[in-house]
């Protein structure tokens, strides 16, 4: 006899989601999480998208979401070595309701208080245990998992049987790799986040961000942010405190000898991000792993008795909008729709899970993923767009920016007139990257339309060719 009609490992957005939805079906779901409290081990940038949020929990501002500051406004920013190039948006509609349905959140509270929800509907929360092992009967179908004692001397171990297991065990997937779902990940596949949490009076956020009341900024910072690596520096303005860190690839970190702390250190130092954290008091540090191996190289999501939602199933934005939240929540809602489906049937082999592949398929969450399936492969096979790109952006800009009329030489006011700026970029452009870089990358411009989810870019390219 089953303990529960469901039991979910893991209590991050993916797997509380999932638990909502069969609870709010009529199931009852254990909800199993290693820490000590949901968000205890979970982090991430800072932005939390809430259009699946409102469709779980439409009244979630009203019961007290532990929201920081809605995004007001989106910043980018080119770095060189001492030289930054910043371009942003902001919309006074993004600060009615629902806020483009972005906020700045700190997940050690949020995740708590999305758990606690999920409490109050029904849904019995288990804090503090580690799942070792799935259990499966004769013919393979998993019923059920094997705990213990996460911290501490207890070594007891304990079975909870259910017909049905929903994994949401975040990047490293292990149960998922021992059921042969997921092959182990390579340096390449992932990408490390390092953050600091830094302190500040609210005060001093507003005015040095130019910000008002609730809103809040989301800054992005490219090329020297991460010396060049594919990879990006970032900064989110929250209540009181800034989130502040760099993510990359494994493989390239460990290629360039560079540690994550040094990396981020190096952020931190940068002329144009210094004065952003003066002043500051540092209160938290983390990392999180990333899965990144995108469309193309997508695990399996099922088989009888389970299924994997969340980053666990590499279900992860590999676009520049970073999505990844809403990914989370609308593959719970997914697999939460897809085991009361299975119940109602009494089927929950393989084929009677197989809603959850179909309802993906034909989600946002895939139709995003293929849109974006090239953005990592680009930034890859054109590593001088983040590394000798900036620098030739910045001393394009220093020079058409410059002040300079030739007054001052040997020949006084009437003497030499100032250096042709077209002359001047294209040195710049050929000393920087070089002419040749520069015409193989224009030939590229197909490629880098797809990469950014422009999927019809004969159109495009016929467009530019026509008008330029």
């Amino acid at each position: 006899m089953s303990d529960f009609d469901a039991i979910v490992v893991g209590a991050g957005p993916a797997g509380v989601s999932a638990a909502i939805t069969m609870v709010n079906g009529g199931l009852s779901v254990a909800l199993l999480e290693r820490g000590p409290y949901p968000g205890a081990k979970n982090l991430m940038g800072g932005v939390l998208y809430t259009d699946i949020l409102e469709t779980i929990l439409p009244d979630f501002r009203g019961l007290g979401a532990p929201l920081e500051r809605h995004v007001a406004e989106k910043r980018w920013s080119i770095l060189s070595p001492d030289t930054s190039t910043t371009v942003g948006f902001r919309s006074a509609k993004w600060d009615e309701v629902p806020n483009n349905h972005s906020y700045t959140v700190l997940r050690a509270r949020f995740d708590k208080w999305y758990a606690a929800q999920a409490e109050k509907l029904g849904v019995e929360l288990i804090c503090g245990v580690v799942v070792d092992e799935l259990l499966a009967d004769d013919m393979g179908r998993v019923i059920g998992v094997r705990t213990r004692v996460a911290e501490g001397e207890d070594p007891t171990q304990g079975e909870l049987h259910a017909p049905v297991v929903v994994l949401s065990e975040g990047a490293n997937a292990l149960l998922a790799e021992k059921e042969g779902l997921r092959t182990p990940l390579e340096t390449r596949d992932m990408a490390l986040s390092v953050k600091e949490v830094i302190k500040f009076d609210e005060e001093k956020i507003l005015d040095r961000f130019g910000l008002e009341g609730d809103q809040g900024v989301a800054w992005e910072f490219l090329g020297d942010a991460t010396k060049g690596l594919p990879g990006a520096g970032f900064i989110y303005t929250n209540r009181d405190t800034l989130s502040v860190g760099v993510v990359a690839y494994l493989d390239e970190l460990d290629e360039a000898g560079l540690s994550p702390v040094e990396l981020l250190n190096r952020f931190k130092d940068h002329p144009a991000v210094r004065p952003l954290l003066r002043g500051g008091e540092l209160v938290e540090y983390g990392a999180h792993m990333i899965p990144e191996t995108g469309f193309d190289r997508k695990p399996q999501v099922m088989k009888d008795g389970l299924l994997v939602v969340g980053d666990a199933a590499g279900l992860v934005s590999t676009s520049p909008k970073h999505e990844g939240s809403n990914f989370a929540m609308a593959s719970g809602v997914m697999a939460g729709e897809t085991v009361l489906e299975a119940r109602a049937k009494g089927d929950y082999t393989t084929i009677g899970l197989s809603g959850y592949s179909r309802r993906l398929g034909e989600s946002f969450v895939h139709a995003k993923m293929e849109q974006f399936r090239d953005w990592p492969k680009f930034l890859r096979d054109n590593p001088h767009m983040l590394a000798s790109w900036p620098s030739a952006l910045a001393a394009a800009g220093e020079a058409m920016l410059k002040v300079d009329n030739g007054i001052g030489g040997a020949d006084g006011i009437g003497g030499a007139k100032a250096p042709d700026l077209e002359s001047q970029l294209l040195d710049i452009f050929n000393r920087k990257i070089g002419l040749l870089p520069f015409a193989m990358t224009a030939i590229q411009l197909r490629g880098a339309l797809r990469a950014f989810g422009w999927g019809k870019t004969d159109k495009v390219v016929e467009y530019i060719a026509r008008n330029w």
